[in-house]
């Protein structure tokens, strides 16, 4: 039967087969030398072989060491996997985690809701990739990943979590306005330099403005932007630097809004941009990890 003997001396083993002698096995282990010698010659002993081919020169295992030193690795690490269940069990957000995020959005708002968790659950450790493309979650191992838009169809296999929909605002530097002054009305953008964003041909995607009371929406296409920019942080840097007005979403600019570093014109023009989401292939809903990270997540993330 399997005792607490067979543990004894394994850690002095096996630390001066990896460091290649007593002495240093020793220093690792902040023991003397003759303690670590001794432990290693009681547990040969009660093995019944040698572990170790000593000489003056060197020591190195022997062919039996090596095959007990294979089995005592093999077994150790078992038992630590087993030990990182429980853990993930006990603290419901620990071990690896594969997280897909869209890249302004996941710098701005995910990674601080992400360092948070880490804070707050040290075994917890994140893989995130940044990417603006709908990442095949299954084909790229992502375990959540947060969206803005919705395909056109979501696969059965994937689970959904909405978080609400950004919310479009016009806003410009008060430089800017100081200089140009402020547009009273849709009209007036027609004299005012206007920041586009740049679809990947470099063509300006349209406004969209609240259109009547039943929630509709209309295009408002600019005839000749100032600038137009395929990148969601290098627009709102450009209305930093006053070089005009610009429709972003209210998550790209909170920061601005608070401080005055950028205000809000035409603030009856606000409308719901695009939906954010959180996705994850449903057979891992039931995971302890899984479940709780969704809900760490939804709780941070939801626009409210």
């Amino acid at each position: 039967m399997f005792s607490s003997e067979h543990l004894k001396g394994l850690t002095p083993f096996l630390a001066t087969a990896d460091a290649g002698s007593f002495t240093k096995a020793a220093e690792h282990l902040h023991l003397s030398s003759s303690a670590v010698s001794k432990s290693v010659a009681r547990l040969e002993e009660r093995l019944g072989v040698l572990l170790f081919v000593r000489s003056t020169r060197r020591l190195k295992l022997s062919d039996a060491g090596r095959a007990y030193y294979a089995t005592c690795k093999r077994v150790l690490q078992e038992l630590a996997d087993a030990e990182d269940v429980l853990a993930e069990h006990a603290t419901a957000l620990a071990g690896k985690v594969r997280i897909g995020v869209p890249a302004a959005y996941g710098r701005l708002r995910v990674m601080p809701a992400l360092l948070e968790l880490c804070a707050q659950y040290p075994r917890l450790q994140p893989s995130i990739a940044f990417s603006d493309r709908f990442v095949d979650l299954f084909e790229e191992r992502i375990d959540i990943a947060v969206r803005i838009g919705a395909p056109s169809h979501w696969p059965a296999a994937l689970g959904q979590m909405h978080l609400g929909d950004e919310q479009l605002i016009l806003c410009a530097a008060p430089a800017y306005l100081a200089r140009r002054g402020t547009p009273a009305s849709i009209a007036d953008l027609e004299q005012h330099d206007c920041i586009a964003y740049g679809r990947g041909d470099g063509s300006p995607m349209p406004w969209l403005f609240p259109h009547d009371e039943h929630g509709g929406q209309v295009e408002y296409r600019l005839a000749s932007p100032r600038m137009t920019v395929g990148d969601a942080e290098a627009r709102t840097a450009a209305v930093l630097a006053g070089l005009g007005v610009a429709q972003l979403a209210t998550w790209l600019v909170q920061e601005y809004l608070a401080t005055g570093a950028i205000v809000a014109v035409l603030p009856q023009l606000s409308t719901p941009g695009l939906p954010l989401y959180l996705a994850w292939p449903l057979a891992r809903e039931l995971t302890p990890k899984t479940g709780t990270l969704l809900q760490e997540l939804q709780q941070r993330l939801t626009i409210r």
